[in-house]
């Protein structure tokens, strides 16, 4: 049995820009802000940190608790209406599709998420892309704003399912996933689809570095040959 761990953004699926359109959208309507979303890093960053990210830029100040939560509910309206109307731009990754439905087929994988996204806004994207139905649990943004602290929950929650300490491999595009990877004692297939190029997720330590998930490599790293 082995646990396999995936991101979504730049891993499975591109959204085509969908995300900050609805923050831009929601800041816009909320706190008369018309650029947030300009000079904000969001790659790799879970979504509340990413809010708060905003906040600081755009309003000079923190964000509390309820506020956060309250961001989040706009937030993911805001996605599902910018999902269902105005995403062109989204696609589904090379090998992506493929692969979760093969290795959702096999009796010796369980599979789940580790992602930054707050959980009702994986399960839009995802839902956008026709890949719900291939997850049922992971680790999300909404567990934690610290990425190895959500990784940490997917893997306990994956444990909790199997009922013992299988290996764990993390799929994802960026050095916070092979960094979160490594601090839950883990494996990461690294996929150069996303911002980082291979020599970067090479230097972080990904035990696998691929160029897209219908490499060979990506199919020979979680034993699918």
């Amino acid at each position: 049995m082995r646990i396999i761990l995936f991101d979504i953004d730049g891993t499975l699926l591109l959204s085509g820009g969908a995300g900050l359109e609805a923050l831009r959208r929601i800041f816009r309507k909320h706190y008369d802000v018309a650029e947030a979303v300009d000079g904000i890093e969001f790659h790799g960053l879970t979504d509340p940190l990413i809010l708060r990210n905003i906040a600081r830029k755009s309003l000079a100040r923190d964000l509390e608790p309820a506020e956060i939560d309250q961001l989040r509910d706009w937030y993911v309206e805001s996605l599902g209406e910018v999902l269902q109307t105005s995403s062109p731009r989204f696609r589904v990754l090379a090998g992506a599709r493929e692969m979760v439905t093969e290795l959702h087929g096999r009796d010796d994988v369980l599979m789940g998420l580790a992602t930054g996204n707050f959980e009702a806004a994986a399960w839009a994207k995802l839902g956008r892309a026709g890949l719900e139905s291939y997850f049922n649990f992971g680790g999300f943004g909404s567990d934690a704003e610290d990425r190895q602290e959500l990784t940490q929950r997917a893997v306990d929650r994956a444990r909790e399912r199997v009922g013992n300490d299988p290996p764990v491999i993390v799929v994802g595009d960026t050095i916070h996933d092979v960094r979160c990877a490594h601090g839950v004692g883990a494996d990461c297939l690294a996929v150069a689809t996303g911002n980082a190029s291979p020599a970067v997720l090479e230097e972080a330590g990904a035990r696998w570095v691929v160029s897209s998930l219908d490499a060979p490599e990506a199919r020979e790293a979680l034993g699918l040959v």
